[in-house]
């Protein structure tokens, strides 16, 4: 009776990993397994997330590395596909690079040989504290990787002040003023503009046929006598 109940419980945990997309099917299978520690908790929730999205699209993942990061393309190709390094893992070496104005594979050998330490001890040691300027630049660099995913992402209090008027856009899209997805929505309205132009020089040329029809009814009844028309279309 006590087998049969323990392997309910196993079974119903099994369950519940696969579910939520977490446990050996996923930190295990990365080299350094999945304990990112940058000393800020909205980070490393969505390097978390990133790993969802570097692993099942990995070509714009790769893409966002090599054009907004300075990052060479097999570089992170081989850090994916043959080190098996987690995506969020790879997005923070390279971003950290950015800031630091460093080659992504200089920050790259620091992380495997100081990976015990986490992101935030790494980035202290080359000089960008957690909660400095650099930093937060660093954090805030995520949120237009986002945009340029079409990927849902919550801001914090702390980059909300950066992001004024961001909210909630339909379908629950992170949508803002500036970018990202409201840029893209806003480029609908190209089409309604265009038409309204359009529309406005049609009523011009309809107007200029207009007129032109009335000169030449003024013209032709001038034409006939004196007293009929003076050729102006009055």
């Amino acid at each position: 009776m006590r087998n049969t109940w323990q392997s309910k419980v196993a079974a119903l945990l099994v369950s519940v990993v696969g579910l939520f997309g977490f446990g050996s099917a996923v930190a295990q299978d990365y080299t350094f397994g999945w304990n990112p520690r940058s000393g800020d908790v909205w980070v490393d929730t969505w390097l978390g997330d990133m790993n969802r999205y570097g692993s099942r699209y990995r070509d714009p993942f790769v893409d966002e590395m090599v054009r907004y990061h300075g990052a060479p393309r097999d570089l992170v190709t081989d850090l994916l596909v043959n080190r098996r390094w987690a995506p969020g893992d790879v997005y923070f070496a390279c971003a950290l690079a950015s800031v630091l104005g460093r080659p992504c594979r200089y920050v790259v050998d620091v992380w495997e040989r100081d990976h015990a330490q986490g992101w935030g001890a790494v980035a202290k040691n080359l000089g960008i504290k957690p909660g400095s300027p650099e930093f937060h630049r660093l954090k805030k660099g995520l949120v237009p990787s986002y945009d340029r995913w079409g990927r849902n992402i919550t801001l914090d209090a702390d980059l909300q002040r950066d992001f004024p008027g961001r909210g909630k856009g339909p379908q629950g899209k992170a949508t803002s003023k500036g970018g990202g997805p409201d840029k893209a929505q806003g480029a609908g309205n190209v089409k309604p503009k265009a038409a309204s132009a359009q529309g406005k020089a049609q009523g011009a040329s309809s107007k200029g046929q207009g007129q032109g029809k009335g000169q030449s009814q003024g013209q032709g009844q001038g034409g006939k006598g004196k007293d009929k028309g003076n050729g102006n279309g009055k």
